[in-house]
């Protein structure tokens, strides 16, 4: 159970974001390891600049954060959100994607920014 009350306005803004399947996907993905654009391009068969469109709108709100790694860069949730609790019990009532990177692992595909 969530330990805070949520704001209705901020809960409502923070479930729109996720009411898209490739955003709910990929904050499913970030919420068991950090992953860079090129991976959710290969995973979603969709442009870069989509793919660092969805992420802006997650970090904008700061659910996401990015860390650079040389010319890289690599996006992973934010767990001390203030509203993390509320989107960990959305995550955990999704399906495992991990999945999706382990097919990209077999395509020799998985870190194809490194």
């Amino acid at each position: 159970m969530l330990e805070t009350i949520v704001d209705i306005e901020k809960a409502g803004a923070i479930l729109k974001l996720l009411g898209d399947k490739t955003r709910l996907t990929m904050m499913k993905i970030l919420d068991s390891q950090s992953c860079c654009v090129c991976e959710f391009v290969e995973i979603f068969e969709m442009s870069q600049p989509s793919i660092s469109q969805h992420l802006r709108k997650l970090r904008d709100i700061r659910l996401v954060q990015e860390e650079r790694k040389g010319q890289w860069i690599f996006y992973h949730i934010n767990k001390e959100h203030e509203y993390y609790p509320l989107v960990q019990r959305i995550l955990e009532l999704l399906p495992d994607q991990r999945a999706k990177l382990k097919e990209l692992e077999a395509k020799g595909t998985r870190i194809t920014c490194k």
